[in-house]
């Protein structure tokens, strides 16, 4: 397995606390040459972060008997190293929950499980979720001004519609040690096929980001977030931001889990995907128009590591 370079030098930290006209175009290089960065001083209250964590600690430590009234994940509920329907199997187990949590298939399904204390999880996790959601629209706010897209909620109003497809997940990885020691695959590559993935996780190690060829080694950081391109941003800009492609290993010296929370901002089902004019102007459009709801039927079918924007691209754009 080719170890990566761990270096937080080899990726861009963007500070929040810098004037919004700095901010914005740090966030645009960063989208155009990584798809990926870390958000420093992001003003989410820290008492927000620690009570949804502590909720999905206490549910990753009951009984697999118990957590299993939750699965199948299908696609939401509890899941237990089966990534997906395609034989992608991770180091892993997970919580995978539409963010409105009224729909009742996805919120009966985790109540079976967590009992009363379900409703303390979906209080954490409603206001954990507002207040990402909101850092995930503030960045997209600010990188369509500085594109000079108008209007500036372009892509913000797609995770604000009250029919947004947004999902979160919660990915529990136990040690290494525990199968027998030696890095392994927690979560294998893949890219994200909506908006906007906002992730955090506990101090322990395990996320990758690859950049030309090689990957790196992202240093976990409890007090910063993890913002990934998804393949839909990828398309809206015509692919001048780049979809990044993403795994996470399980350190075989890591003697704690590693526990990560991700928002993945999605847009309508109906919602229509393809470049945005003000990004063609004089140029080719290079990709095909979808619905979400296509290119998410269409990414189910798939394994994670295949190149699900590669059919909807146009022959012979350049």
């Amino acid at each position: 397995m080719v170890p990566g370079k761990n270096s937080p030098e080899l990726y861009p930290v963007i500070d929040f606390s810098l004037p919004e006209s700095v901010t914005k175009s740090q966030l645009v290089a960063a989208c155009e040459q990584f798809g990926f960065f870390q958000v420093t001083n992001h003003g989410i209250p820290i008492q927000i972060i620690n009570k949804l964590e502590s909720q999905a600690a206490s549910f990753f430590s009951l009984p697999l008997s118990d957590k299993l009234k939750a699965a199948p994940a299908d696609p939401f509920g509890y899941g237990d190293k089966k990534i997906g329907c395609n034989d992608d199997i991770g180091f892993l187990e997970f919580l995978l929950l539409h963010t409105n949590t009224s729909k009742s298939s996805n919120y009966q399904k985790f109540l079976k499980a967590f009992g009363e204390p379900a409703e303390k999880f979906r209080g954490a996790m409603k206001e954990y979720v507002a207040a990402v959601k909101k850092l995930a629209c503030e960045i997209l706010e600010m990188v369509a001004e500085e594109l000079k897209i108008q209007p500036r909620n372009a892509f913000s109003k797609l995770l604000m519609d009250e029919n947004s497809d947004s999902v979160f997940r919660l990915n529990h990885y136990p040690p290494a040690a525990s199968h027998g020691g030696g890095d392994v695959i927690g979560f294998g590559e893949h890219t994200d096929p909506q908006i906007i993935s906002v992730l955090r996780s506990n101090s322990i190690s395990g996320l990758q980001i690859l950049k030309d060829g090689s990957w790196i080694c992202v240093p976990p950081d409890k007090n910063s977030f993890f913002i990934h391109v998804g393949d839909s941003l990828e398309v809206m800009t015509n692919g001048r931001f780049k979809s990044v492609r993403h795994r996470v290993l399980v350190n075989s010296s890591a003697s704690k889990s590693r526990l990560s929370m991700i928002y993945f901002g999605g847009p309508p089902l109906s919602e229509k995907i393809a470049p945005l004019p003000a990004l063609t102007e004089g140029g080719d459009s290079l990709y095909k128009e979808f619905t979400w709801f296509e290119y998410k039927l269409f990414a189910y079918k798939t394994r994670l590591a295949d190149n699900r924007l590669g059919l909807f691209g146009k022959v012979g754009a350049s």
